[in-house]
């Protein structure tokens, strides 16, 4: 999972300048998807009914459309949507054929293996199940998305734009290969420095309206809401990556102290043991202000400050209609 290509580096937003360094760190983006390890499992298959992104007529009128549930509202409801903790999709309608399609990007093996890594027996290293992707697929489930959440028409496009989209699609698939579940900045306000932005589904989502108003879609004035998990923290300590922490000639005080970190955040078989480790991850996260980021591969410090975590449901507009389109 980890042997990977020199990578290209790419910011989502401008970077700020603190300290020598620039924030948000940069998400790094890769020349290709690795395989998977058979250690990674999943709960659920991801994209279980996936297709290929059909190849539309241009002159095709598709109606392009909001999506929003609660996440795992399959199985628990609309529970996790009264914390606002939310899924978002797009969804397209083919005038022509008359055939609708969903389009979403989420985690391969769960967002619990996506956040936090396996302690296996005989490894230094944390083991990391991470790996997102897109999942395009016929039909769209009008009772999940309109149940409990949203189904709301957004823009029409034609078919030579949604061919574009679907080439930018395939090289921001292959290229934005790990979930990244933390947005870390330094306080609540709205203008306070982002040290890490981070990268889910609702970011794919924002990606492809871009995409489609960079190739001149306009959007309705329709008020669009996502959810994102925040920590709060100080400058973040760059603490390296796994070979400089983990390998023969690294430091084994700090690989020791991120082991321990992490530890408490494993699986739980019995209430009990769930208790007592929540009883340590307060105590490491908001008594001694202490959290591990790992993030581009790389492992960082984040001195821990109040409220130390928040989920926030805030807007991010629509975006508008470029004058001209930008390639892939």
């Amino acid at each position: 999972l980890l042997l990977l290509p020199p990578p290209l580096l790419l910011a989502a937003r401008g970077p700020r300048v603190s300290g020598g360094r620039r924030w948000p760190v940069p998400y790094r983006r890769f020349d290709y998807r690795p395989k998977t390890d058979p250690y990674c499992q999943a709960r659920y298959t991801f994209c279980p009914t996936g297709s290929a992104i059909p190849v539309m007529k241009e002159e095709d009128v598709i109606e392009v459309y909001r999506l929003q549930a609660p996440v795992w509202e399959f199985k628990y409801g609309d529970l996790l949507g009264h914390l606002k903790i939310m899924h978002d999709a797009v969804g397209f309608k083919s005038s022509l054929t008359g055939k609708n399609y969903t389009m979403e990007w989420y985690e391969l093996f769960q967002l619990g293996n996506c956040t936090f890594p396996h302690l296996r027996p005989g490894m230094d290293a944390p083991f990391w199940c991470n790996q997102g992707a897109a999942c395009f697929y016929e039909g769209i489930d009008d009772a999940h998305w309109k149940e409990n959440g949203t189904l709301v028409l957004v823009t029409t496009i034609s078919g030579s734009m949604f061919n574009e989209m679907a080439r930018w699609v395939k090289y921001d698939n292959e290229t934005g290969i790990y979930y990244e579940t933390w947005t870390v900045q330094a306080s609540p306000d709205k203008q306070s420095i982002v040290w890490f932005d981070s990268y889910e589904c609702s970011k794919f989502i924002l990606r492809t309206y871009q995409k489609l108003a960079d190739l001149g879609a306009v959007f309705k004035k329709v008020q669009t809401n996502y959810t994102s998990i925040i920590l709060f923290s100080g400058e973040p300590v760059y603490l390296g990556n796994e070979t400089s922490i983990f390998g023969p000639l690294g430091n084994k005080t700090l690989a020791a102290a991120i082991r321990d970190f992490y530890n408490p955040f494993k699986p739980h078989q019995t209430v009990r043991e769930f208790f007592v480790d929540l009883i340590k991850i307060i105590d490491r996260v908001i008594l001694s202000h202490q959290f591990y980021l790992f993030y581009n591969l790389e492992y960082w410090f984040l001195p821990m400050k109040f409220p130390y975590l928040k989920i926030i449901y805030e807007e991010v507009p629509l975006p508008v209609a470029s004058k001209a389109s930008s390639g892939v």
